[in-house]
């Protein structure tokens, strides 16, 4: 029975939570949203769950734990080589990235 009330107890602390939110999300937007753009309207309490839902699957959780979460960034390779292993790549780009393999010549007009 204590099994059950606890769970119970924190589902409803969930949907507490997220009624809560999208009430942010409604007054924020109103209060915001239509002052800085003047062609945009108002959000009702729906829309607001929405776009609380929208934010949830492009950026990720609502605990702190973000879209990127655990990761690096595109540099973690960059910052892992050595420095010989970046001017081998340095080198390696060079034929497919438009510029010549070969010293550039200076233009003439």
């Amino acid at each position: 029975m204590r099994f059950k009330a606890r769970y119970l107890g924190g589902a409803v602390l969930v949907v507490v939570g997220v009624a809560a939110l999208g009430g942010m999300v409604m007054l924020l937007w109103n209060a915001v949203v239509p002052v800085a753009l003047p062609d945009a309207r108002a959000i009702d309490y729906p829309h607001a769950l929405g776009l609380l839902v929208l934010c949830r699957i492009l950026f990720g959780g609502f605990r702190g734990h973000g879209g990127w979460h655990g990761r690096r960034g595109p540099w973690a390779r960059w910052d892992a080589m050595t420095e010989e292993e970046r001017a081998q790549f340095r080198r390696g780009g060079r034929g497919r990235c438009g510029r010549p393999d070969t010293e550039r010549q200076p233009r003439t007009e």
